[in-house]
């Protein structure tokens, strides 16, 4: 009877070892991300080959090129970063989503142009982090 008892803890050791290495490899899970935040959201006018912003602002004139730099610590398989641009009363200007598979310390650009010129007045930029809101950023045109 002992021998039996042996036998069914281990079975069960067996099932609970693959039930984990199973749910570690479901995509669906939302540990894939899990280790990676947003450190520092930067607003500018230019940006440089490393992606963090050469000319620091948050007045622009409405013909410039808008760009923010998404700095992230972090490891995993899989994050997904969104900016979200809006004017004044929260009217939609922009949407872009970047996937990002960061090992360690990165930073990810996001821009907006209007050729014809952005109107004057009070604009934010909001960052999401897997669909989670991490920060948000006023600047204005003017």
């Amino acid at each position: 009877m002992h021998r039996s008892k042996t036998i069914q803890l281990l079975l069960c050791v067996v099932l609970m070892a693959a039930a984990v290495a199973c749910r570690a490899k479901d995509p669906n899970t939302t540990a894939g991300s899990a280790g990676v935040r947003v450190t520092d959201v930067t607003l500018g006018r230019s940006v440089g080959g490393d992606k963090a912003i050469t000319d620091r602002t948050d007045t622009f004139k409405p013909n410039d090129t808008i760009y923010v730099s998404v700095a992230t610590d972090g490891a995993a398989p899989s994050a997904i970063l969104r900016a979200k641009w809006s004017f004044e009363d929260g009217q939609l200007v922009n949407e872009s989503t970047r996937t990002i598979a960061p090992v360690n310390k990165e930073r990810t650009e996001f821009h907006i142009a209007k050729p014809d010129g952005w109107p004057k007045g009070k604009y934010q930029v909001e960052i999401l982090l897997d669909g989670k809101s991490v920060a948000t950023k006023s600047f204005k045109v003017q």
